[in-house]
């Protein structure tokens, strides 16, 4: 490999980092962190960053890392560039989760340019949404998108099952509410106004009235914790809940949590080049007897990996991401 191809090279993977870095995670946790040697990336999750209580297994961990990779794929291809992925390459290293390998490629598709161009524009949505109906052709296309990546999008199109969805939402937030510790490790996320972090959740991303949604309510995290944080964005309009998914996967190991992060991020890539946005509930699913009664009663045995609101926004909120600098080993 010649001085001018490494150069090239170190730089086609430093960008795919740069894409990776704008993945969704749990509460802006962004728990990942990556190296980069010859012409492979090396994908590792950062134990530091893992929710100790709400997210005990790491479940929630491991689909924030898949869909950081998923952004690095997506950023290789339209790069020119063919990725060669291995997951979990070493038995030995729990937290190396995946090495991805740069091969010489064809010209990017109009999809992978699409999905690429959306990376940074991707936004979590924290509220209502307008009352515009998702069209059927769009939700096929977006479970279409999940499936690609082995794990199902099942939209909730009974009242009754989105009513219990809701439900089993709200009171997973007023038990967790309740209890001190996780209001702890959730306030280490929480940003006021003003603060400069680059990882958690900013003030700026939620407002500053929660109001309910309908024709169901799914409760939302309260980042505030009694502060009057948030944006004073005109929300009154914006009270319809959108379209209820729940992202399954056929079984509940290590692979299937990280190909349900791949998959999410797919999918949520495609629904913004829709104009769609997203709002994640996870509460309930990290309460196992919770998690599991929806399993066993919405899912048809599939196992949860993620609920979530999608729908349109009249005003999108800002984000923040450390820089690739604080993630990225170069070797």
């Amino acid at each position: 490999m010649n001085a001018h191809t490494a150069g090239e090279i170190s730089g086609t993977l430093r960008t795919a980092v740069e894409a990776a870095v704008w993945a969704p995670s749990t509460h802006n946790t962004q728990p990942w962190s990556f190296a980069v040697s010859g012409n492979e990336i090396s994908l590792r999750a950062d134990p530091d960053r893992k929710l100790r209580l709400a997210d005990t297994t790491g479940r929630q961990m491991l689909i924030s890392c898949g869909a950081a990779l998923f952004n690095v794929r997506i950023a290789l291809r339209a790069l020119g560039y063919e990725p060669e992925v291995r997951r979990f390459p070493d038995p030995d290293r729990s937290l190396l989760l995946a090495t991805i390998r740069a091969r010489r490629g064809v010209e990017a598709d109009e999809q992978t340019m699409s999905l690429y161009g959306e990376i940074e524009r991707r936004r979590t949505h924290r509220a209502g949404f307008t009352t515009a109906r998702v069209r059927e052709q769009v939700t096929e296309m977006l479970m279409a998108q999940a499936s690609t990546e082995g794990a199902r999008l099942m939209p909730v199109r009974s009242q009754v099952e989105a009513r219990v969805l809701a439900a089993l939402t709200s009171a997973a937030q007023d038990v967790q509410s309740q209890d001190r510790m996780i209001g702890l490790e959730l306030i280490r996320w929480a940003r006021p106004p003003g603060s400069t972090r680059r990882d958690g959740v900013p003030a700026h991303s939620y407002p500053l009235t929660q109001r309910r949604t309908y024709p169901q309510h799914f409760a939302q995290r309260d980042y505030a914790w009694g502060h009057s944080w948030g944006s004073e964005t005109e929300q009154r309009r914006s009270t319809a809940t959108g379209l209820v998914a729940v992202l399954t996967t056929r079984a509940d190991t290590r692979h299937d949590w990280l190909a349900a992060g791949e998959a999410l991020q797919r999918t949520l890539l495609r629904a913004s080049a829709c104009g769609l946005s997203a709002a994640f509930h996870t509460q309930a699913l990290e309460m196992p007897e919770l998690r599991e009664f929806i399993r066993n009663h919405l899912c048809s045995g599939e196992h949860p990996q993620m609920i979530m609101r999608l729908g349109f926004v009249r005003d999108g909120t800002g984000s923040v991401r450390r820089p690739c600098s604080e993630v990225l080993e170069e070797r």
